[in-house]
Order: structure tokens, then C-alpha cells, then sequence
């Protein structure tokens, strides 16, 4: 690890105590910041591919039971992947194999390899394992850039048909590639022998068939970088796809699939009235397309109607605002942390340049290497009114101000051992940002706010912090959640942390030249929102894209008086889950929710006095009775509030399409989505109208394995409700609360749906076995 003040003091100060004693050295030894404790599992946010990268695709898919060696660069991103293993040097990918392979029982590896390091060094690699006569494949993703250090060309490069030709020469016994434009390359080009060009989408297949032949082989997976192309897309020099992909959250069932096959952090999931969902960060979707791959039909595509260039929305705040004192005096040590790629270290420049305006002395520090990608970004800066011979890091507990871009790091340790309790002012942002394990894994969430705020508080000056929603503050006025950084440097500059005039910041924020008027709005808009608390809390909106709530139907009937007595809360998830069932089916069906979910609050409320397993029993059951056949996806896609969502998000569309994946087809052997246009609007509106033959002799869906197992899943969940409510009492009532919430894992559709369907059986059985041990051991007198 780094060798810094930090580490050396307490061993010096162990060192020192005995030759020069308490008297000279002190009582207690120097914080011994470098030993943080061990955190919770899932505050970790770790680096991850950009939205849309062609590694996600190169990387992530491997034959069953193979492994793969990391590259170097953005490859390193590889090594959290369970198949891939090892570090190597540039230049050195597939050498250690070479050496191993002889023993080992493993007959072939995959390895890592990306065309600047090919082009740098990497060739030689191959050339030693043609050499050896090893079992290997190179992966060579050739995306033309090296994005690790600004996307420029890899020096020496040559086109792909030229690359394959070299690699014959070089003795690679079979090249195919893989690329997400077959029909790219020119007609005239000339490839070497038996090469060939097939669709990224049988990229598992090529592995496959390289694996089985015996020698060197070779995958090009030719596809741009991700970042590099929304850079061109940006400066007018790539073409822009007009299409954008939208979720419809109603049918969206959260499962994660999307994620898994996508690997984008563009494919965030979002918390709703009805569980975890997920949508499509419109902002930073590089248009990639994968996430349309998930087995899912709530993936619908759009092309918005051609506009004049949508002018970015700037409010008007004027700058006479009052000028705050600052708490740490001329001076300040301001540590920042956030995440790569948001704008961090150019806070740090704008803040540094503000100081140098002002004649002040400037030591800054940016610690970003891989975590540029989505990762930790630490920002350090020391603002004084003259020079000291000091370093720019901080030391540990020496933070006069602790900025928090993301929440989710700032309450590790490994930041927190800058903050100290009795000087350092916490400002911090609550916006819940996705990490890339939360997008691929449903049972990975990020941590309630107000576990990390406790965490946070405890280091520092707890009743000076500031705790606020930059996120949805951005959004709500700038439609945009780019200059939530600075909105949040204007709240840490009014709560009296950074030691600078506005007019300074203001004109650094000029010399930068990025966004610049809705970049100083934004400063401007911190400073306001926490002089005004209240006007920053009226203009917090809903989520972009989020599908509004329909209104409960006016002949909606009024709940039983025993449910009445239940929160308010409580019997408004009740109500418009019936209502909803009476839309799903018809009144009897919902009546039959109804009455289940009575009879669990009276058995509750007579057992314990309480309303949490009725509430949980209210969100699950319908979860299960309201099941997405062919009919509800119909329904659900006909909804008023799906349509809205769309116009909120794109204005007015001229072309909508529907991805689909009907099961008939699927069970006829055909493997992927069809896009349906708006044609087929008509046909959801006959689908939804044969509802009436779900679960009936004549449903034509209702005899396929899944739509068996959904019916018996709600017979089976109301039979289990049952009997433990005649168990129920103080001991078992947290098991119970896990049994009926335990319907969450149920997510997804088809094979999807039936793997958690399996996973949840595993969980019940282990819960239910639980309480079967806990009543003989009650009868037992144990």
C-alpha cells in the first residue's frame, strides 16, 4: 500500500516512546488512520464498464465451464468476473499460461487481450504460444481506442481484415470475429484464409467452436468503444441511432435479466410502489442495445419526432445571496468523494483555480487510476492563505469539510478515517446510485439512507451536516442530473466550508468553459436550497420516466372496518392492489384478495397486536394472484400512465415498437425477440378482452409449465398463510413476517421466473424447517 504520514507516525511514535517519552511525544499515539475497520458487506463501489462498452459483450460470456485470464487497462475490470482470474504486465497476457499448461489438467484458457496492447506488445505473446503449441484462445476485443488514457489510437494499428492475415502469418490456427455490424467491412476486403465475420450475438457459439481446436486461436470482437463513440456522436462525426429503448415499469418484474446480459450501468433499477423495477438511464445510454436481449416484454423502443435541438433548461437565480462565514477560518482541508467519471477531480480544478483567483496557496490531490470507470474518485484539497511546506493528501481525521458526491463510499471507513468528530462538516448527497453489482443482481440493494447518514454522523460534526437529494435537485431544474456536483459545492460553500468568495468560484467555474451558465446556476441553486430548505423541497418531482399511479376508480368499494384500523398507508397499498385485481380479472377475483388479507390482520391483530405480516401478505399475495400472462401484459401495456411515461420522457414519438418473445414461439424453437410495431395495439386490446379464459379449460397459455406453477404458487402461498397463522405468536413472528415476504425472489418470466421459483421452494423449506425445529423443541421443554 501507499506509504504516507499515516502509517509512518504510530511507528514512529512506538519507535520514539521509549528513547524520548510521553512528555515530548504525548499521551496517546498519532490516529492510526491506515487500519480502517472491516465494512459491511455492499458498501463497496467498485470500477465498472462504461454504458454500452464492448467489453460487456467480449468479457462477460463464456463457454460453461472455461476460464479466462484479465488483460491489462480496462480488462482489469474483468478480474470481479467469477471465470476470470490473474494480473499480468502489458504484453505479457497468455505467457503464464504458456508456462503452466503443461501442468495442469485444464486442456484450454481464454485470454484477455485489447488492441493497444496487441499493437504495443501483446503480438509477441502469441507468437510464443504458437511457438509452445499451446491450447489457447486470444480475445482480442478490437474497439480502437485506448480508453484507459483518453480514447486515442493505438499506435501501429491496422484494419481488422489486415490484423487477420498477420495473425495467420504468425501461425493462429482459426480466426473468427465477432462484431455488432457484419456488413460493415468493405466487399473488397481481404481476409485471410477460412476467417469468419459473424454477429456478436454468437459470440458464445465462436468461443465454443475455438475451444475444441487444439493450438492457438483467435477471437476479434470488432466493436468501437463506447465512450469514444458518444464523444463522436457528440461532435456530429458518428451517425446517432434515432431509436431509444424504454421499460415500461408495470410490467417490468425486476429480475435483473437485463442487467445480467447487458452488463450496463445505464440499466438502473429504481424502487416503486409495487417492488423494485428497473429503467433505462436515458441520460447516459450510449444506445448499445443489449439490455433489449433480457427475457422480458416490458422493453419497448421509440423514435421521439424530429426536433430542433432541445435547449437545456436553466433557471434564473440571482447572486445576491448572503456570503457565510466560514467555519474553518482563511484556511480549509476539503476532501471529496464520488464517482468516477462525474466530474470530481474537474470540481477539485474549479475549486483549486477559484483559490489561485483569490492569491490564496493551492495543494490538490486526485486519486481516480481505475476507478475513472465508474469507480471511487477521492479529491483532495488544501486551500491556505500562504505557503507551507505540506503535502496535498490529507491526513487522517484532518478534513475540515467532507464532501460527499456518493453516499454509498463516503460511509466506508476507508473515507471516513479523514473525518473527525469534533471538526469536520459532512456534506453529503442522498442520491441512491446504482453500483454494477445492484444491476445485475436483484437481491443486491443499496443500503437504507439513513443507516449510512448514522455512519457518517459519527464521524463528524453531526449537528452541522447537511443531508440533501442533489440528484433529484438537478433533475427538477435542470432536467439533468450533470451539474449535481456543483449544486452541492454551492450547498458545502453556503454552509460556511469552503474559504472563498462565490465571485471566484463563479469565474472559475467561466475559465473551465464546460456548461458554464447552468454550471453556475447550479452552484447558485446549493446556496439557495439550503438557505430555503422549503423551496428546495417543493421542487423535488418524480423520477424521469417513473410511471404514475392511476387514481383509485371512483366505484371503488371501502375496505372492510377491520381493515380500517390499519395505517393509512397500509390500507392505501390494500386498495389499489384490489383495485388493480378487479382490472386484472374481475371484482370476485379481487374480492377473494380482499377477504385473505382480513382474515390474516384479524388473526394478527388478536395474536400480537401488529400489522407487520399483513402488510406483507398484502404486497405478496396480489404479487402472486396478479401473475403476468399473456393476458396482463396486454393490460399493462394499454394503460394510459404507460403512454404518459413515454411522452414525459421523449415528447412525442413517432414510431413505437414492442419487443416480444410469445411463448408460442418460443415453444416452436424460435430463440429471439420479435419487434412488434404499434400495429399490434389492437391485438392487446383482443388479448386483454379473453381474460376471462385464464385458468380455464379453454385458456390456450394456461396448459405451459410456467402458468401452471403461477396457479399452484398462490394456492400453495394462501394454505402456508393459513397455518402459520395459527401458530403465530411473539417467537415466531419473524419467520412468519420472512415466509410471506419471501415471495420477492419470485421474479421474471419463463425460464427466468422458473430458476426463482426454485430458489424461493429452497428458501421456504429451510424457514418452514425453522419453525418445525423451534415447536419440538418447545415440546420437548428445551
Amino acid at each position: 500500500g501507499e506509504l504516507d504520514a499515516d502509517r509512518l507516525l504510530p511507528l514512529l511514535y512506538r519507535g520514539l516512546l521509549p528513547k524520548l517519552g510521553s512528555t515530548v511525544l504525548g499521551e496517546k499515539p498519532p490516529f492510526d488512520g491506515w487500519q480502517p475497520a472491516a465494512d459491511e458487506p455492499g458498501l463497496n463501489r467498485t470500477p465498472f464498464y462504461c454504458s454500452g462498452c464492448p467489453h460487456n459483450t467480449s468479457t462477460l460470456q463464456l463457454p460453461e465451464g472455461s476460464q479466462a485470464a484479465a488483460g491489462i487497462g480496462c480488462h482489469g475490470m474483468a478480474i470481479g468476473l467469477p471465470h476470470t482470474h490473474g494480473i499480468t504486465h502489458m504484453g505479457g497476457e497468455g505467457v503464464q499460461w504458456v508456462g503452466a499448461a503443461p501442468f495442469t489438467t485444464t486442456p484450454h484458457l481464454f485470454q484477455n487481450l485489447g488492441d493497444g496492447t496487441l499493437f504495443h506488445s501483446g503480438s509477441l505473446a502469441i507468437r510464443q504460444a504458437v511457438a509452445a503449441g499451446t491450447s489457447i484462445t486470444f480475445k482480442i476485443l478490437y474497439n480502437a481506442a485506448v480508453g484507459m488514457t483518453g480514447g486515442q489510437q493505438a499506435d501501429g494499428a491496422v484494419g481488422v481484415p489486415e490484423l487477420t492475415r498477420m495473425l495467420q502469418a504468425q501461425g493462429v490456427r482459426h480466426i473468427i470475429v465477432t462484431t455488432d455490424e457484419p456488413d460493415k467491412y468493405p466487399p473488397g476486403a481481404t481476409w485471410a484464409s477460412g476467417v469468419e465475420v459473424w454477429h456478436r450475438d454468437r459470440i458464445l457459439e465462436a468461443q465454443q467452436k475455438l475451444k475444441e481446436i487444439q493450438g492457438v486461436t483467435v477471437l476479434i470482437h470488432d466493436q468501437g468503444c463506447a465512450a469514444e463513440l458518444r464523444r463522436m456522436r457528440r461532435k456530429g462525426q458518428a451517425p446517432d441511432p434515432p431509436m431509444r429503448v424504454f421499460i415500461n415499469e408495470a410490467v417490468c418484474e425486476g429480475c435483473g435479466d437485463c442487467g445480467r446480459k447487458s452488463n450496463c450501468l445505464s440499466v438502473i433499477p429504481v424502487q416503486t410502489d409495487f417492488g423494485r423495477k428497473t429503467q433505462i438511464h436515458q441520460a447516459s445510454c450510449n444506445k448499445d442495445f443489449s439490455c433489449l436481449k433480457g427475457d422480458c416484454p416490458a422493453f419497448v423502443s421509440v423514435v421521439p419526432k424530429k426536433q430542433l435541438k432541445k435547449e437545456t433548461h436553466i433557471p434564473q437565480i440571482t447572486d445576491e445571496l448572503p456570503r457565510p462565514n466560514c467555519h474553518s477560518g482563511e484556511a480549509a482541508q476539503l476532501y471529496m468523494v464520488g464517482i468516477g467519471g462525474t466530474g470530481v477531480v474537474t470540481v477539485n480544478q474549479i475549486l483549486g483555480t477559484a483559490a489561485m483567483l483569490e492569491g490564496k496557496v493551492v495543494k490538490a490531490l486526485d486519486q481516480t487510476g481505475l476507478s475513472q470507470k465508474g469507480g471511487t474518485v477521492v479529491a483532495h484539497l488544501k486551500i491556505m492563505p500562504q505557503e507551507q511546506a505540506v503535502s496535498p493528501k490529507i491526513a487522517a481525521g484532518g478534513a475540515d469539510a467532507y464532501i460527499a458526491f456518493d453516499m454509498l463510499a463516503a460511509a466506508t471507513h476507508k473515507h471516513l478515517k479523514y473525518a473527525a468528530p469534533g471538526k469536520t462538516i459532512g456534506i453529503v448527497s442522498t442520491s441512491r446510485i446504482a453500483t454494477g453489482q445492484m444491476v445485475a443482481d436483484p437481491r443486491a440493494d443499496f443500503p437504507e439512507v439513513e443507516r449510512l447518514s448514522s455512519k457518517i454522523d459519527a464521524h463528524t460534526r453531526k449537528h452541522y451536516n447537511h443531508y440533501l437529494d442533489t440528484q433529484a435537485l438537478s433533475q427538477a431544474l435542470f432536467r439533468s442530473h450533470l451539474p449535481a456536483n456543483l449544486l452541492q459545492i454551492g450547498v458545502a460553500f453556503q454552509a460556511g466550508c469552503i474559504p472563498l468568495r462565490a465571485e471566484s468560484i463563479e469565474q472559475a467555474i467561466e475559465l473551465n468553459g464546460v456548461a458554464v451558465a447552468q454550471n453556475i446556476q447550479a452552484f447558485r441553486a446549493g446556496r439557495k436550497a439550503l438557505l430555503d430548505p422549503e423551496w428546495a423541497a417543493q421542487l423535488q418531482q418524480i423520477r424521469p420516466g417513473a410511471m404514475k399511479a392511476p387514481p383509485l376508480p371512483a366505484n371503488a368499494p371501502d375496505l372492510p372496518a377491520a381493515l380500517k384500523s390499519l395505517p393509512e398507508s397500509v390500507q392505501q397499498l390494500i386498495a389499489r392492489r384490489y383495485a388493480d385485481l378487479c382490472a386484472y380479472q374481475n371484482p370476485a377475483y379481487a374480492r377473494q384478495y380482499l377477504e385473505f388479507v382480513q382474515g390474516v390482520q384479524q388473526a394478527e391483530a388478536t395474536a400480537l397486536g401488529q400489522h407487520r405480516i399483513t402488510e406483507a401478505v398484502a404486497r405478496y399475495l396480489y404479487k402472486l394472484m396478479a401473475y403476468k400472462d399473456e393476458y396482463e401484459v396486454a393490460r399493462l401495456h394499454l394503460q394510459p400512465q404507460a403512454g404518459q411515461a413515454l411522452q414525459d420522457t421523449f415528447g412525442q414519438v413517432s414510431r413505437v415498437a414492442y419487443w416480444l418473445h410469445p411463448p408460442l414461439l418460443r415453444a416452436l424453437g424460435w430463440k429471439k425477440k420479435i419487434r412488434f410495431g404499434s400495429w399490434i395495439r389492437p391485438f392487446f386490446r383482443l388479448l386483454y378482452a379473453l381474460r376471462l379464459l385464464r385458468g380455464t379449460a379453454l385458456d390456450p397459455f394456461g396448459y405451459a409449465r410456467v402458468r401452471k406453477t403461477e396457479r399452484q404458487l398462490v394456492r400453495d402461498y394462501c394454505q402456508m398463510i393459513e397455518r402459520l397463522m395459527e401458530q403465530l405468536d411473539e417467537s415466531r413472528a419473524d419467520t412468519i413476517l420472512k415466509l410471506a415476504e419471501l415471495p420477492d425472489l419470485i421474479r421474471g418470466y419463463e425460464e427466468v421466473k422458473m430458476k426463482n421459483v426454485q430458489l424461493y421452494e429452497r428458501q421456504k423449506a429451510e424457514y418452514l424447517a425453522d419453525l418445525q425445529t423451534a415447536v419440538v423443541s418447545e415440546q420437548h421443554g428445551d
